[in-house]
């Protein structure tokens, strides 16, 4: 079974239904980059009229956790995956529509393909950005993930 923005999303109402609720939905998964958008709404809001940092962070975490388990699925090996530790950083007011992309696909290529020789866990840093409709960025997210074959 592949994985697709439309299975993603399904996933989302039953596995993650505070990200699904609070409007984040996958618009585009390739081999190497994986979309996500989420539009301001009262539902994601803090107190200043913005998108609440953690509604970003969601989005911005499905962006390269999606392409984590596409290459995971693509490799035919039960490999488990689990963020160990994030950053993240904001430079403008998230408003409106904010869409999060994650390009760095061939990054967990490797990762997997040395979790699979090795027997050994890895790590693999990647990077979600989140720009406005204007195309500013607004929120810059990193994510360390940890791949692990399964015994």
């Amino acid at each position: 079974m592949t994985i697709t923005p439309s299975k993603l999303n399904k996933y989302l109402m039953f596995k993650l239904p505070a990200a699904y609720f609070c409007g984040v939905r996958t618009t585009a998964l390739s081999d190497d980059t994986c979309t996500v958008s989420v539009k301001h709404r009262w539902i994601n809001q803090n107190p200043f009229n913005s998108m609440f940092w953690a509604v970003q962070g969601m989005a911005a975490e499905l962006t390269t956790g999606a392409l984590v388990m596409k290459k995971i699925r693509e490799s035919g090996k039960k490999v488990s995956m689990l963020v160990a530790n994030n950053n993240a950083s904001f430079s403008k007011k998230a408003t409106g529509r904010i869409i999060f992309q994650c390009t760095e696909g061939h990054k967990i290529d490797d990762a997997i393909t040395k979790a699979i020789a090795t027997n050994e866990g890895q790590t693999v840093w990647l990077n979600a950005k989140g720009t406005n409709e204007e195309g500013i960025e607004v929120s810059d997210f990193n994510f360390e993930w940890t791949l692990k074959v399964k015994s």
